[in-house]
């Protein structure tokens, strides 16, 4: 860690200052989510410089809090700092339930089997004090909400596991990364990726384009800069042998789909893998689970959470996706250096898990001269406050705004 303790990378990271109530003081996180960041980019930058020989520029536990930095989050508990996730008491404990697209609360109906009336949220709070978290879960996944218990953490795998394929047809110094995934936790990898001089290719669905498109621009600048942006129609016969054409020829691809939703399109993890091609899967709880998740549900549920006067609050800002992308980057820069290729399956939920081991160490919060302190028997750490980078473009264009179609 550097000399530093885990709540000296926690206050560092911006995430701290986003945990807690809205107006009270900064929260510290259960286990070392900032130490595991910082862990994971040492990772990426000692694998990187053995393949280049040359130390890349990395961001640091910083990364942590450079969406909510940009998007204006502060602290927001009980709610998510971007308001789109809260738990739930029930009759027996809680649920993490996040609502984070339209779609999603027009389910709430369903979910609570009667009108939600003007606040949907209120009428699934009410709903769910009615019954045990183990069946507000059972009903929120069957309708594909993104939902969990708070504090289970489900055991029987690690958080990343490694199938090996088939030796490599190539060893390219500079790898082609061809990037399908959406929203933080795959394009974040993505992006660790290109630092470490990857060339990375993102493609999208013109039909479905990423969902971190409709947030700040900015953000998604900052993942994608640098990347070549390309848009295709996965309807299209043509456009489908396009994409099977840029994933023969890449050393990595990197997913965040669940496994059925390529194989519709008749294309097979298990078949890239053993003509060569590594491939990365970042899913919430592995590819054997067809659940879905978001940052603040997965943290929550593996134990990454504050309990606060009755009430749980989140850790950061959906911080089991920067967890989840860091993690991801490691083992990807990692097997970018094996001769064989490689089937790397990342779940989001034992990410969390891991990063949420051991006890809070002892500490006191204090204010002194409009700043927020943390201290330790270690010493005195000042909480410091999300600050986000600025995004590198590639040749002067937004990837928000624009997207070449591939010949």
């Amino acid at each position: 860690m550097s000399g530093r303790s885990a709540l000296g990378d926690w206050a560092a990271s911006g995430a701290m200052a986003l945990t807690g109530r809205r107006g009270g003081p900064p929260c510290a996180a259960p286990g070392a989510p900032a130490s595991a960041v910082r862990r994971a980019l040492r990772r990426v930058a000692e694998a990187t410089l053995h393949r280049t020989g040359v130390v890349p520029r990395l961001p640091g536990v910083g990364l942590l809090g450079e969406r909510a930095a940009i998007a204006g989050f502060t602290r927001n508990g009980p709610w998510s700092c971007g308001g789109a996730f809260r738990a739930l008491p029930t009759v027996d404990g809680w649920v993490g339930l996040s609502l984070p697209r339209d779609s999603d609360i027009d389910l709430v109906p369903a979910l609570i089997e009667g009108n939600a009336g003007p606040d949907p949220w209120a009428a699934a709070g009410r709903w769910a004090g009615r019954q045990r978290a183990a069946d507000v879960v059972a009903r929120a996944r069957l309708l594909g909400l993104a939902c969990s218990a708070p504090g289970v953490a489900e055991a029987g795998r690690p958080a990343v596991s490694l199938t090996p394929g088939r030796t490599r047809p190539r060893m390219r110094d500079r790898p082609l990364v061809v990037d399908l995934s959406a929203l933080w936790a795959g394009p974040l990898c993505a992006h660790l990726l290109g630092l470490g001089g990857a060339e990375v290719v993102k493609v999208e669905d013109v039909r479905r384009p990423d969902g971190a498109r409709r947030g700040p621009a900015r953000f998604f600048d900052l993942l994608h800069g640098g990347h070549r942006m390309v848009s295709l129609n996965f309807a299209d016969a043509g456009d489908l042998a396009r994409l099977r054409t840029l994933i023969a020829g890449s050393d990595l691809v990197i997913e965040s789909s669940r496994p059925r939703a390529l194989a519709q399109l008749g294309i097979d993890a298990h078949e890239v893998v053993a003509s060569g091609t590594s491939w990365l899967s970042i899913t919430a709880r592995g590819r054997a689970s067809n659940t879905i998740g978001f940052g603040d549900d997965v943290a929550t549920g593996a134990g990454l959470f504050v309990a606060d006067g009755g009430t749980i609050l989140p850790c950061g800002d959906a911080i089991a996706d920067p967890l989840t992308g860091c993690a991801a980057a490691a083992a990807a820069a990692e097997a970018l250096l094996r001769p064989a290729s490689a089937l790397i399956d990342v779940s989001m939920h034992h990410v969390a898990a891991e990063a949420a081991e051991g006890a809070v160490e002892p500490h006191t919060v204090t204010r002194v001269g409009g700043r927020w302190w943390v201290h330790t028997d270690g010493g005195r750490f000042p909480v410091a406050p999300p600050v986000g980078r600025i995004p590198r473009l590639a040749a002067g264009r937004s990837g928000a705004d624009n997207a070449e179609i591939l010949p």
